[in-house]
């Protein structure tokens, strides 16, 4: 049998995105010194949302990304357009107040329009569907998903939502694995590397010089912030630090310690028939369930499913993705056994231990700015970053400071011994998942 591909090399990952993206383009590498307004680090979705934001408010931008844009977990992720920020942003009123809480969960529906509008103002074709379901489980995700539903109509929610109990579920998906269902019209599904791409050349056409195979090595701090690559140099006012998971302690540990990288994976399946679609997932919606290690799927436009989850904190990538995925794929649609496996990939989110967002400054540098830590929600939540980041930077900063206000503690023991920490806390909410 012939060996699988690495997921993590130089070049992007061998998945179903990159064997269907429609706008690859090879930028430069930086050689020779610079000089811009601001310097962003990272070409996935905060850094080119946030190069699109401050070029549109007339600012010069550079951006550096150590790889491909794209490369990341903006690139390889499970394409998921689902409201809202953060976990439970209720959990932070005593620093942010009411007020910071009710601006978070909003932004949590705003986001999703940022991400929607920037696909139709720039015919971006990266598949967008909308239609998503958050799954229950245990029957007490059930009472999670009634209040969810119950507090989404109190604030005012303005998309299509509703209730569906196990009888019921067949109206959106071909499974007895669930105890119910919150259909949500106002999240969906979408090709995360196109979309990537095209919002890359958006960023582009605005002016934005973006460079590949241009790793930031080593930042000096200071009234102009220098960022040194392999064979270049910017000079900036301001800098962006958007590498999340892949940032580095090197680079700087303040930003580096409040982040560990998880591995996320996907499958994907042989086209399958019409009549298989219809049969699993009728309505062509997106899913994910309740667990904390989840579950999550949809349809691809060629009529792949997408199956994604296996949630990892070693560090390390799974040598064969396919045989610790299939099982689950299995037991939620067991009329696809032995269905032919054509791509497995994955990657490495950003995970704060609080599962908020993390937007900020750094404290000794009031002109280098920080986004990262999605927990597995960045699609929408990184393009809010990229807003958030670029107001601040122009002197608007507004719903920036309820972000920068949220504390976020270092994990504990440096990069060697978080991780295993961390998983042994994971351990047990996996645990609570069993009941």
């Amino acid at each position: 049998m012939a060996s699988k591909p690495p997921v993590h090399s130089e070049q992007y990952p061998h998945s179903y995105y990159v064997d269907t993206a429609k706008e690859i383009y090879a930028h430069p590498q930086l050689e020779g010194n610079i000089s811009a307004d601001v310097c962003i680090v990272g070409g996935g979705f905060s850094g080119i949302n946030t190069a699109i934001e401050l070029a549109q408010r007339g600012m010069s931008v550079v951006l550096l990304e150590a790889r491909r844009i794209g490369w990341g977990a903006s690139g390889r992720n499970g394409g998921e357009l689902i409201r809202g920020i953060g976990h439970d942003p209720a959990q932070f009123q005593s620093e942010i107040g009411t007020e910071g809480v009710q601006a978070i969960q909003q932004m949590g529906f705003e986001a999703v329009e940022i991400v929607r509008n920037r696909i139709q103002e720039h015919s971006i074709d990266c598949d967008l569907q909308m239609g998503y379901c958050d799954l229950a489980v245990k029957p007490r995700h059930m009472d999670e998903l009634e209040e969810e539903f119950s507090a989404l109509k109190a604030m005012g929610y303005q998309q299509e939502i509703k209730l569906l109990t196990k009888p019921q579920l067949g109206e959106v998906i071909g499974s007895d694995f669930y105890q119910g269902a919150l259909v949500d019209m106002g999240s969906g599904h979408l090709h995360p590397l196109n979309l990537a791409l095209g919002e890359a050349r958006v960023a582009r056409n605005l002016g934005a010089r973006l460079f590949e195979y241009s790793a930031a090595e080593k930042i000096i701090q200071g009234a102009k912030p220098k960022v040194i690559t392999a064979k270049g140099e910017v000079t900036c006012q301001y800098l962006v630090l958007a590498g999340n998971a892949y940032i580095g302690h090197k680079l700087n540990s303040f930003v580096g310690g409040k982040v560990l990288p998880a591995g996320s994976y996907l499958l994907a399946t042989e086209p399958l028939t019409e009549a298989q679609c219809a049969s699993i997932i009728p309505q062509n919606m997106a899913f994910a369930d309740m667990r904390i290690a989840l579950d999550y799927f949809h349809l691809s436009a060629d009529r792949r499913l997408l199956f994604g989850g296996l949630c990892t904190y070693s560090g390390k990538d799974p040598k064969d993705i396919e045989a610790a995925l299939r099982p689950n794929l299995e037991k939620v649609f067991p009329q696809l056994k032995g269905v032919r496996i054509d791509y497995e990939w994955g990657g490495m989110i950003g995970i704060g231990a609080n599962r908020m967002p993390q937007i900020g400054r750094l404290p000794d540098a009031n002109n280098i700015f920080y986004a990262q830590a999605y927990a597995g929600h960045g699609v929408n939540a990184t393009h809010m970053a990229a807003k958030l980041l670029a107001e601040a930077i122009c002197q608007q900063a507004g719903h920036f400071d309820v972000f920068a206000k949220i504390k976020h503690i270092t994990f504990p023991g440096g990069p060697t011994f978080r991780s295993p920490m961390l998983a042994a806390g994971m351990l047990y909410h996996r645990f609570k998942d069993l009941f």
